[in-house]
């Protein structure tokens, strides 16, 4: 009688990950573009088969028309650089302010009791209702669209650092105070790099509440912006102008997202790994 030797269980063998082969497009990049590419030729189709009016819907092709004339005869340029340099403005006004005083508040306790119910009561307030009194105070101009873009963006701004704040690990502080570390150190080696996550969220949430003050401050309160662009073209029925207003609107919230993304990556890089190196 003979003894067999071992055998194994046959196993199934997973074979190397398909790789993307290079030059090719990925899968994401081809559903998206095939469904943008499928929703330009029925909005083009819509209005010249008469499924839809073209004075209320345009058309793709129109719209490229309406924008290329705006560039090219330059009148879009001063309304740009109005738009511009009013969120430019606010945006950095309500970082510089929002950044600190949700530091503060998320860190100190009569910060807290001082600012923290000023920050909800804002942010329960919808900031258009106070339009009327900021050109009260501030006038039709650059000056009362600084003031919506701030008070748009400083709030979320401030809610979630305070936020970041708030959330550093109470055993990280207790085993960084036992060994006697100063006040500035725990802030900029425990603190600060936790919150910086939450202050980037704050400033993407920010940005688009930041062009949502420059459009409404520009339909109300504005003779010049692309805002006003936009109302002035409404008025008239013009919706290829107004479709390129919108996509303007559209193109700066992407850049700008973009580039704190970018902005972010290289904070990442300088927090320490979760879990610490082995």
């Amino acid at each position: 009688m003979t003894n067999a030797g071992p055998t194994s269980a046959p196993t199934d063998r997973a074979g190397p990950p398909r790789s993307r082969i290079p030059g090719l497009p990925s899968e994401a990049t081809l559903i998206g573009t095939g469904t943008l590419l499928a929703f330009l030729l029925l909005w083009e189709l819509a209005p010249a088969l008469r499924l839809a009016d073209p004075m209320f819907i345009s058309s793709p092709s129109r719209v490229a028309l309406a924008g290329h004339e705006l560039f090219s005869s330059g009148e879009i340029w001063k309304d740009i650089e109005a738009s511009g340099s009013a969120f430019l403005w606010g945006y950095l006004l309500s970082i510089a302010v929002g950044v600190p005083l949700g530091l503060a508040i998320g860190l100190s306790r009569r910060a807290y009791y001082a600012f923290g119910p000023i920050i909800d009561a804002l942010n329960a307030v919808p900031r258009i209702t106070l339009l009327p009194l900021i050109v009260i105070w501030a006038g039709i101009g650059l000056w009362s669209k600084i003031a919506v873009v701030f008070l748009g963006a400083v709030v979320p701004i401030a809610i979630y650092t305070w936020s970041g704040a708030k959330t550093s690990e109470a055993r990280f502080l207790r085993v960084a105070r036992s060994f006697s570390a100063s006040r500035t150190k725990i802030f900029t080696s425990l603190i600060l790099p936790g919150t910086v996550p939450f202050i980037f969220t704050g400033l993407k949430y920010g940005a688009g509440r930041a062009l949502l003050g420059v459009v409404v401050g520009e339909l109300y309160a504005s003779t010049a912006g692309v805002g006003h662009m936009i109302a002035e073209a409404g008025n008239a029925m013009q919706t290829d102008i107004v479709f390129v207003g919108v996509l303007l609107f559209t193109f700066a919230g992407l850049v700008i997202v973009g580039i704190l993304d970018r902005i972010e990556r290289r904070f990442e890089r300088w927090r320490p790994p979760a879990g610490g190196a082995r």
